[in-house]
């Protein structure tokens, strides 16, 4: 994981984690990275002071000062709600790239998918409905099975 300090085009200043590097710039270049203060996308990178450890006794040197950042309750749920918006967005894609592209089972699904585990039929993308047992002991006779994943709003 790594920190980065970042600046919108009005200059706030805010933190956010990311996988890596890349991760960041991949999200920088979606657009996918808001200001939590006013929301805009035009979000970079700002100066950051590195932290550095000293060789005495492997504590962190204190790093040179920065600009403060004021966090408020308000902007830090600002950016837990966009990165649940970008979750939220991106398990709807995989769920609705399943549902276009592997056929509808039902409840022969544990059936299905043993019948082409074992080579009995031909394999192809389904998906289904299967109890927590019954997806229990397809797992444990070597059967690749996931679940699909379901917002709130399915729930309803």
């Amino acid at each position: 994981m790594i920190r980065y300090t970042l600046r919108c085009e009005r200059g706030h200043q805010f933190e956010s984690w990311f996988q890596s590097s890349s991760a960041y710039e991949s999200q920088e270049r979606r657009h996918l990275i808001d200001c939590p203060s006013c929301g805009s996308d035009k979000v970079e990178r700002a100066i950051m002071a590195p932290q550095v450890v000293s060789k005495k006794g492997r504590e962190p040197a204190q790093p040179a000062p920065s600009a403060p950042v004021e966090a408020t309750p308000n902007e830090s749920t600002s950016l837990m709600m966009a990165q649940e918006r970008e979750l939220r967005s991106k398990l709807k894609e995989l769920r609705d790239h399943i549902v276009k592209n592997a056929d509808n089972v039902g409840d022969r699904f544990p059936n299905e998918a043993r019948k082409m585990h074992y080579g009995d039929i031909e394999h192809r993308p389904i998906y289904g409905e299967a109890s927590p047992e019954e997806a229990r002991a397809l797992i444990d006779e070597g059967v690749e099975v996931s679940p699909l994943p379901t917002l709130p709003e399915d729930r309803n």
